[in-house]
């Protein structure tokens, strides 16, 4: 007797081993595009001023692009659909970030922070060296919830959430003082902006930072984890992901390791001349170290928290 095996059967092993490849495929493509994008922008960043400027603007054309695929891919629930969500918002993304390296779009101040300065003035005044680079993010959230709005593909939306919220929080943490500051790789145009950070063993925000963050990264980990469409196993693994290297990152505030290795091929387009700048201060109003230039970098004492966590 003869028996009939259903169409689309897969035995349980096979499922099970589809599975595994699948997260595997999802988790290696969101560390490749987080890897790769922060190392492009970096490579954009440190070419002279002619090329940085068709670079910007080659990529604001891409992002344009991106936002098309994200309103089309907004209403395919496949595995591709997800794919193409979460690469079209790290593009956005990385707009963002090389928008505000290169000065494009930062704040109404660029003066350093004035010596003495502590409190709500310092707050202020360092929330009006980034202004505009954070009102742009909220118009660019803003607006691609209205172009995905109730449509099944959700995750270019969660995408941008994850990288801005977690950008917030490195942002917070490095203004109220950690070990290891996130300046290594601003540029000098944007030097003035290490006046307000601090450098201190400890904040109260980090481990509520990191806490909260882990425990979203877990709540990810399980609907990749009980997902059952290959859509919604790519698209929360992905974004798993993404939050479990912002949380690293995050650690990285207070760890001190050399970060800034994973794009050493990114910063190959700087050039070898080096000038100083002047003296900056510290939170305090105290002198700091004396930055280094190279073609408009400056090399500080810390390495670099990449661009998908808030650098």
């Amino acid at each position: 007797m003869r028996y009939r095996i259903p169409a689309g059967y897969s035995p349980p092993g096979n499922r099970e081993r589809r599975n595994t490849l699948d997260y595997a495929l999802a988790v290696t493509f969101a560390l490749f595009l987080w890897w790769f994008s922060t190392g492009a922008v970096l490579y954009a960043v440190g070419l002279p001023k002619r090329a940085r400027g068709w670079s910007v603007a080659a990529l604001s054309g891409v992002a344009l692009l991106s936002l098309v695929g994200i309103s089309v891919s907004s209403a395919d629930a496949t595995t591709f659909g997800a794919y193409c969500a979460f690469t079209c918002a790290i593009v956005v993304w990385a707009w963002h970030e090389m928008s505000f390296l290169t000065g494009l779009l930062t704040g109404p101040n660029t003066e350093t922070c004035p010596s003495g300065s502590s409190g709500w003035p310092r707050f202020v005044a360092a929330t009006q060296t980034l202004i505009y680079h954070e009102l742009a993010i909220f118009v660019t959230i803003a607006a691609v919830a209205v172009l995905t709005w109730g449509a099944p593909n959700q995750f270019a939306l969660w995408t941008l959430l994850v990288l801005w919220i977690m950008r917030l929080s490195t942002k917070f943490n490095v203004f109220l003082g950690v070990p290891n500051l996130t300046e290594e790789f601003l540029p000098n145009d944007l030097a003035f902006l290490k006046s307000y950070f601090r450098k201190r063993p400890m904040n109260l925000l980090f481990p509520v930072s990191v806490t909260l963050s882990t425990v979203a990264t877990c709540g990810l980990i399980a609907q990749a984890a009980t997902g059952t469409t290959d859509f919604a196993i790519a698209g929360y693994t992905m974004l798993a992901a993404l939050m479990a290297l912002a949380v690293l990152e995050h650690w990285f505030l207070v760890l001190p390791l050399p970060v800034a290795d994973l794009w050493r091929w990114g910063l190959s387009s700087r050039r070898s001349d080096i000038t100083k700048n002047p003296t900056d201060h510290d939170f305090d109003g105290h002198e700091a170290a004396r930055p280094i230039r190279t073609n408009g970098l400056v090399r500080g004492d810390a390495p670099l928290i990449n661009f998908l966590a808030g650098r």
